[in-house]
């Protein structure tokens, strides 16, 4: 089991969980109106932390991202020691310290996602190197997600996870620039919903492999990752992630003990409609629904852990929290919804579980299922051996499929578009893309052609996982030029939305119809170890039996890596347990070149979980 044995939280609303818990009890808010902030020609409503709120976070050569993780770590480590080898931060956040980034001017190495953690983690004591999830709004679940994984295969013993974003012009405007954006306090599900508002805060969740002795933190009993293969920027109709990642947490067969659904509830039109339908498939109906965009606003990355973290005092509590700006249904699904926040004491014996769900950018959805209890049975994890089936290094000068060099007619960025018509030709949106999504792709449709299989059929046992390290850097300067300055100000939507790492893993999931997990991950630099940990991980989930992954990453038209495989596992050679997988991070500030000989020599390792219900 995966035991939360400390939380915290910093908003706008408090800077402890149980001051944002009783702030959301009494029916406070954070949001507020603004006009003209940040330049910015249109009034949006948000929850943002005030100057004398800074104030009071800022940490002495941190920026205000850093200061505001380091301060909710802080807050929810105590007096752990987090410096052993065994500890690991994972850190969700969509555009950490975006705001850093100038319009043609010098690149300070802190708008690297994965250098910002590192300077978290030194700050904080951790010896192990972090990992940043990068999955637009899904990132804090997909944390969460990670983490279980890590402690079940043994890599860790403790789990520290993180979700952060802070608002700035580039953030706002973008969602500006998709018309998502309320000027008004967003009404979740409601009839009048017109979209939504942002909002600021970082959460903090720790979690253990062990239940301490004699206490009951609360028990993350399943968790999953599923794609709509849809669309990059709206949801499936029919909910189909999120039924799938629903089903996959086993929502349904425990649905008599579920308190509430905590939904991601964005207040927009189409993910709220989403949500609604993807819930009564999964056989909620009669479960009570709710979401707390309408206190604290959509926190992007730090949404998953944050509303996690609210839930999980919601429940000690007995309460089902009721979603503030709500009054008539208006979704097709047949869910119950209450703006009031109701009492459940007397079912506290038999409610005692909780399921979040959330959703976002690329198709990604993730679900948790979380309980007071920890009465279900569990087979141990068998971790099969695994194999690399197929690869392909693809950079300006050379491509190579399974270790044959390609003969090629152009160099540089020029070859993927070279590529692409020579051997795609058929998939016309990929003009549309950034040039991190279209080598991604490229070089995916390579590597799957040479693998042969069936494709362009619906999929859910493979996973698509990626890792880099400039994030999404070429593709933010782009959007960052849209909205510089007054008189040039013409954001644009479609520049936006790639502005998000993880459209790479969308992209290839509706090309090939994946709707198995797609997640993209963040490091200081190329670490074959953390990546193959994992990958490792990756594939306890009992669904995914092989995974598209490896390292892509641009950072100009003549330097771009796209080196990718193929690995499956090989349930016919046996298995082992855990225990046998326990390979520890490398200490931080430790250089881990470049290894591409190891595509040929994936280690060994695979995992079931399966939980059954005692008492059903």
């Amino acid at each position: 089991m995966t035991y939360c044995i400390s939380d915290h939280i910093i908003s706008p609303l408090g800077t402890t969980s149980e001051q944002n818990f009783q702030a959301v009890l009494a029916g406070q808010s954070a949001l507020c109106r603004y006009e003209g902030r940040w330049g910015l020609p249109e009034p949006f409503t948000a929850s943002l932390f005030s100057d004398e709120q800074w104030a009071s976070l800022m940490i002495d050569g941190l920026t205000r991202f850093e200061s505001l993780v380091v301060q909710s770590v802080r807050g929810a480590i105590g007096h752990i020691d987090v410096s052993d080898s065994r500890t690991v931060l994972i850190l969700a956040t969509t555009k950490a310290n975006i705001d850093l980034l100038q319009h043609g001017g010098p690149v300070d190495d802190a708008v690297y996602p994965g250098h910002a953690a590192v300077r978290i983690a030194q700050t904080l004591g951790f010896t192990t190197q972090p990992i940043v999830v990068c999955n637009a709004c899904i990132s804090g679940v997909a944390a969460l997600v990670l983490a279980q994984r890590l402690l079940d295969a043994g890599c860790y013993d403790r789990a520290v996870v993180c979700g952060a974003d802070v608002q700035n012009r580039f953030t706002v405007s973008g969602f500006q620039s998709l018309k998502a954006v309320s000027d008004e306090p967003c009404r979740p599900f409601d009839l009048e919903r017109l979209g939504l508002n942002l909002g600021e805060a970082a959460a903090t969740m720790v979690l253990v492999r062990r239940r301490p002795a004699q206490s009951w933190p609360m028990t993350l009993m399943a968790s999953a990752v599923r794609n709509d293969a849809y669309h990059v920027s709206s949801p499936s109709k029919n909910g189909e992630g999120a039924y799938l990642a629903l089903r996959a947490i086993g929502a349904c067969e425990y649905s008599d003990r579920l308190a509430f659904v905590n939904a991601h509830g964005t207040a927009t039109m189409f993910n709220d409609q989403m949500e609604s339908v993807a819930i009564e498939r999964a056989g909620l109906a009669q479960v009570p629904v709710n979401g707390l965009k309408g206190y604290f606003g959509h926190t992007m990355g730090a949404a998953g852990v944050f509303e996690t973290v609210i839930s999980m005092h919601a429940l000690r509590h007995h309460r089902v929290l009721g979603t503030r700006g709500f009054e008539e249904r208006g979704v097709s699904g047949k869910i119950r919804l209450s703006a009031e926040h109701l009492d459940i004491s007397e079912q506290k014996f038999c409610k005692d579980a909780f399921v979040k769900m959330i959703s976002g950018f690329g198709g990604g959805n993730a679900a948790l299922l979380m309980s007071r209890r920890d009465d279900l049975t569990r087979q141990d994890p068998i971790l099969p051996q695994m194999r690399t089936t197929h690869s392909i290094v693809l950079t300006p000068e050379c491509v190579a499929i399974d270790g044959v060099e390609q003969a090629m007619s152009e160099t540089g960025d020029a070859l993927i578009t070279w590529l692409y018509k020579t051997r795609m030709g058929d998939y016309p949106k990929f003009y549309k893309m950034d040039p991190l999504a279209r080598l991604a792709l490229v070089a995916s449709d390579l590597l799957l052609q040479a693998e042969g299989a069936e494709r362009f059929v619906a999929n859910s046992d493979r996973g698509v996982i990626l890792f880099n390290h400039s994030s999404s850097l070429i593709a933010d300067r782009q959007y960052l030029a849209s909205i510089d300055g007054d008189e040039g100000f013409f954001p644009s939507p479609s520049v936006f939305v790639y502005t998000l790492p993880n459209l790479t893993v969308g992209e290839i999931a509706m090309r090939n119809h994946y709707h198995g997990e797609t997640s993209f991950y963040i490091l200081p630099h190329r670490d074959d170890t953390a990546m193959q940990q994992v990958q490792r991980a990756s594939l306890l989930d009992p669904s995914t039996r092989s995974l598209l992954t490896g390292w892509v990453d641009y950072d100009s038209p003549n330097s771009f890596t796209a080196e990718m495989y193929i690995i499956e596992a090989d349930f016919e050679a046996g298995g082992h347990t855990p225990p046998a997988l326990r390979a520890t991070s490398p200490n931080l500030g430790e250089d881990q070149p470049s290894s591409p000989s190891k595509l040929e020599g994936v280690p060994e390792g695979r995992g079931r979980v399966s939980l059954t219900n005692n008492e059903k």
